[in-house]
């Protein structure tokens, strides 16, 4: 009996052929064993597909180890929140992480400039946010080696942000996240400036100025979860503030008018200045 190989085989067949690396060709291998034929002459094709599998899996991840030196992958959230950056290869990730941290990752016109994650650290007005570039989303990106660890990192974040040139592409990524529930946003080669505007009422976090009694506000301002109260204010400025408030005085939205006086009660908006009185 012939092993018949069908269209579909073909056509994996030949994305292996063309494939530019080993991630590459283990999901065009993958292809392959979906798409062989089940018999019993197409017996040995299945085993060498299967075989060779392994064998990718095996340097891949070795590859993984001596280019990593060490590197783990998990990725420590710091600052005031964490936003991931998402996209097929060659979106824009790179030069968008350098644009908004000033981080000098490489940017280059062939696939896969990105081999692990990149890390920069974005400053909106004295707050620190963490910005992580994930490498490139490749088709069945849940069973590539790195998939599920890279899966975890987007899984903790705060926010994600997709990069894609069409709606196809959108869609390519909506599917293979389709389990990473984090808040998403888009960027569509926004202005720069506007576009850390519009991160900042994404991730839903407000900074909140200190200042002492006759005396300009403390830098940095401090970063809060929307709807923080002053209370929140007094126990991450110093643990005595509670036990010695008296009463604030608050400068800002959140105010019905300049200076007013409220208790530990008060809900806080985004760029509210706080003066703390104790007893």
């Amino acid at each position: 009996m012939a092993t018949n190989p069908g269209f579909d085989f073909q056509r994996s067949e030949e994305e292996y052929r063309d494939a530019d690396g080993p991630n590459e060709k283990l999901n065009a291998l993958k292809k392959m064993l979906k798409t062989a034929p089940k018999h019993k002459s197409s017996e040995k094709l299945l085993a060498s597909i299967k075989e060779r599998i392994s064998k990718l899996k095996t340097t891949i991840e070795k590859q993984s180890k001596s280019s990593g030196r060490g590197y783990s992958p998990t990725i420590k959230k710091e600052g005031a929140a964490q936003i991931c950056l998402v996209g097929k290869t060659n979106s824009g990730k790179s030069k968008l992480l350098n644009d908004l941290t000033g981080t000098n990752v490489e940017v280059a016109d062939y696939k896969f400039t990105t081999k692990k994650p990149e890390i920069g650290v974005m400053d909106y007005h004295g707050i620190k946010i963490q910005i992580v570039e994930i490498p490139a989303i490749v088709e069945n990106f849940e069973d590539s080696v790195m998939g599920p660890t890279y899966k975890g990192i987007l899984k903790q974040a705060d926010l994600m942000v997709f990069l894609f040139r069409d709606v196809k592409d959108k869609g390519f990524l909506d599917k293979e996240l389709s389990e990473v529930v984090t808040e998403r946003a888009i960027y569509n080669d926004q202005d720069v400036k506007k576009f850390k505007d519009d991160l900042w009422r994404k991730l839903g976090i407000i900074k909140v100025y200190t200042k002492q009694p006759g005396r300009e506000k403390d830098l940095p301002p401090v970063a809060f979860a929307k709807d923080s109260t002053l209370r929140d204010v007094a126990k991450k400025v110093h643990k005595d503030f509670l036990k010695s408030f008296k009463y604030a005085r608050v400068y800002g939205k959140s105010a019905k008018f300049k200076g007013q006086t409220v208790g530990l009660d008060h809900v806080l908006a985004d760029d509210d200045v706080v003066e703390i009185h104790m007893k």
